[in-house]
């Protein structure tokens, strides 16, 4: 099937990052489908939009984020959304042989160590992460796919209080958004994130008044306390 080499469609694209998207000056001609669009969930849907648009490149936001506890209330849906809804969206870039960008987490790692480079082992420890690693896992089988596990919020930092023992990437939507069309043509797995650090300390640079929780004590092992990433490939792409 002919493909427009510029047109990008863009699941989940009303959402927090979508929005940022929508600000960006590129030479992509971008499509952001509603769900009555395109239904991750329903293969016909993908495979009906994606022929009529016709884009060489498929980003892939679409699903259930936060907050984390919404993945062990309501485990169907995670299941759904993250696991069998990429999964859909897999089939049908593979058929069409549209290129897939993947937007995962870096809460795939461990989470105890810190510094993890794109091929370290991988052992989510929440149900979230766990629902991403499934749509990793659909993915990984399509070689013209790119998995991005990113670490990332809106800004300004919408929270009143952050951890002051959990050490992670933070970057703004905004900020990923900027540099995301220097990436859709690499291929494999690329972490994207800021410097590493507590969630306080990045908080505390747009909101001084911020109160600080520690993540052990309020989230006990639910939680991952390091989940810092390796940034150095992003950089080298980037620069």
């Amino acid at each position: 099937m002919f493909l427009y080499k510029n047109r990008i469609v863009i699941t989940g694209g009303t959402g927090r990052f979508g929005l940022e998207l929508k600000k960006i000056k590129s030479k992509y001609e971008l499509f952001f489908p509603k769900k009555n669009e395109l239904n991750i969930l329903n293969i016909k849907s993908i495979q009906n939009y994606l022929k009529l648009k016709k884009p060489k490149y498929l980003i892939h936001l679409a699903g259930l984020s936060r907050p984390m506890k919404i993945h062990e209330t309501f485990l169907t849906k995670s299941i759904d959304l993250n696991i069998i809804g990429t999964a859909n969206i897999t089939k049908i870039c593979s058929d069409l042989n549209i290129k897939l960008i993947y937007f995962s987490t870096s809460y795939v790692y461990p989470g105890t160590a810190g510094n993890y480079k794109e091929d370290d082992p991988l052992f989510p420890i929440n149900n979230y992460a766990w629902s991403k690693l499934g749509g990793e896992c659909a993915v990984q089988m399509y070689k013209n796919s790119l998995i991005l596990r990113v670490c990332m919020c809106e800004k300004p930092f919408v929270h009143n209080k952050a951890f002051v023992d959990f050490i992670a990437n933070f970057i703004f939507h905004e900020d990923i958004a900027k540099c995301l069309f220097k990436l859709i043509k690499k291929k494999g797995i690329i972490n994207v994130g800021g410097k590493a650090q507590s969630v306080y300390n990045f908080a505390k640079k747009y909101n001084p008044k911020i109160k600080k929780i520690y993540a052990k004590k309020t989230m006990g092992t639910k939680h991952t306390l390091n989940t810092s990433i390796n940034i150095k490939k992003l950089k080298n792409i980037i620069k």
